[in-house]
């Protein structure tokens, strides 16, 4: 009876001790701030205008480099648009009822064959 009763009783509180210890693990974990770089100001410290100025420094450096990532993307969507754009002329001049037209890989232009002329619309 005795054996039965710390056995269901260790079955019930297993789960919940397991929970518990989990639980009080992340604790510390949420509690730590995030402070990239020494950048959190904190008061009372004694040395508040260096604080200020290296947080000043920190957000001038992130500006800089979100403006340098997004310079970045726009260069790729331009690039990406021109490729789309050449990819889709290339095909209309692939599929012209003009015998003449051709592609020419090195300039990505539609051509005409007996003057060597752009064609302006395939």
């Amino acid at each position: 009876m005795n054996t039965t009763f710390i056995t269901r009783l260790t079955r019930r509180m297993l789960p919940v001790a397991l929970l518990a210890m989990t639980a009080a693990w992340q604790l510390p974990a949420q509690a730590a701030t995030n402070c990239a770089g020494g950048t959190c100001v904190f008061g009372g410290s004694g040395n508040e205008a260096m604080s200020n100025e290296e947080a000043r420094q920190s957000k001038e450096q992130w500006n800089e480099t979100q403006r340098l990532r997004a310079m970045k993307t726009q260069r790729a969507e331009k690039d990406y648009s021109k490729y789309d754009n050449s990819v889709d002329l290339r095909d209309k001049c692939n599929a012209s009822q003009n015998i003449n037209a051709y592609w020419e890989d090195n300039t990505q232009r539609c051509l005409d064959r007996r003057t060597g002329r752009q064609l302006m619309a395939p």
